[in-house]
């Protein structure tokens, strides 16, 4: 197994490869200049409502605003959704450490929910079956029945790239009178049915670190149709400066959370690209998806049924007849130019997150046992 995947991994990058790296193309050099050569560096400058309005018109999204990453995001959109101290949050246990911690920003409580073995994503037939079991509706708040703490949200997470069921997570939501939130930090150019991801729920939230789809270095990106929500959320992440006779007058506790222009200058030179991009990024997962189509004891992680994937991070599956084979493919890269790796820990195992109220998470496990991810990157 080792040997077959050493030598896909050698074909397709003959000289190595990181999981992910950016690319610069020449716009990007030049309005970067322009920032520099004009002093436009920090919150002010043209770049960041240019970079805006261009997620907004690849997405279909009425509202962005561009902040600092997207850890910040997601901490902008739970706090004026109204989550409050005390709260618990529903999440997939098995992403990324950032989504739990905005939650705890707020004072909320993570609580973890199991994943579907074939998007990656919140499995949707365990979270109805679960809040049935554990949730009741009084005056219009689901409350969970075991700790007595209100249920207020649920994020979505779109793991590496592949969009979730949102139809059916939306109707759990309904059902039980909870807010749907999209993490889609790694999505961005990924559609669910015929529309970008973020459409769904409330808002949703983009990353631009190094190792995205699109990079402005560091920074991120709030998205959503709800006009009261996006007002706010661009106020407070703006320090909560109002226009005044006096120049520094602020009417809230505010966040300094608003994206440089340099670095939005960045992001709009390679949202220029982008269709480029998903393009060549496709057609990377389909070289994979292909190599390892016969191999046996290895499955190739391809998009939904529902949906079309920017594949983010291509990743396989090491069949559990397999066990011990996982721990040495990802010793043997170690030594090696391409950069195979470890999924995610999951979150409740975690010091800080361990005791938490949790269901069952027998399908997060074994995709943590199963699933190693392999160079992505386009250069």
């Amino acid at each position: 197994m080792i040997e077959n995947i050493s030598k896909i991994v050698e074909e397709i990058f003959p000289n190595g490869a990181k999981l992910h790296e950016p690319i610069f193309q020449s716009n990007a050099w030049k309005y970067v200049k322009e920032c520099l050569d004009t002093r436009w560096v920090s919150s002010a400058g043209s770049y960041v409502s240019k970079f805006e309005n261009k997620l907004a018109d690849f997405t279909g999204i009425s509202h962005v605003i561009a902040v600092v990453n997207g850890t910040s995001a997601l901490h902008l959109v739970l706090k004026f959704s109204d989550i409050q101290p005390g709260d618990e949050v529903l999440m997939p246990a098995f992403t990324f450490v950032a989504t739990a911690n905005a939650v705890t920003y707020c004072g909320a409580i993570p609580h973890f929910v199991d994943s579907d073995m074939d998007t990656l994503g919140v499995d949707p037939r365990k979270l109805s079956s679960w809040l049935s079991e554990i949730a009741d509706i009084r005056k219009g708040v689901c409350i969970n029945k075991r700790t007595q703490r209100p249920i207020k949200a649920l994020i979505a997470v779109h793991v590496f790239g592949h969009p979730v069921d949102l139809d059916s997570l939306r109707d759990i939501c309904d059902q039980f009178h909870i807010k749907l939130i999209e993490d889609a930090a790694g999505a961005l150019g990924s559609i669910y049915k015929s529309n970008h991801v973020g459409h769904a729920g409330l808002a949703t939230i983009i990353s631009f670190n190094g190792n995205k789809i699109i990079t402005t270095g560091g920074g991120g990106a709030v998205l959503t149709n709800n006009e009261k929500l996006a007002m706010k959320i661009r106020h407070v992440s703006n320090t909560g400066k109002v226009a005044h006779e006096h120049p520094y007058y602020y009417d809230t506790i505010g966040y300094n959370y608003r994206m440089p222009n340099v670095n939005a200058a960045l992001g709009y030179a390679q949202l220029e690209n982008i269709s480029e991009t998903l393009k060549l990024k496709r057609n990377l997962a389909q070289k994979y998806k292909e190599s390892f189509m016969h191999i046996k004891g290895i499955t190739f992680v391809s998009e939904p049924l529902h949906a079309h994937s920017n594949y983010w991070l291509n990743a396989i599956k090491i069949s559990l007849d397999f066990p011990n084979e996982k721990e040495k493919i990802i010793e043997h890269f170690q030594s090696t130019p391409w950069q195979v790796q470890h999924v995610w820990k999951l979150l409740p195992e975690l010091p800080m997150y361990q005791g938490l109220f949790t269901m069952d998470l027998s399908q997060a496990k074994a995709l943590c046992n199963q699933l190693i991810t392999l160079p992505s990157s386009l250069s």
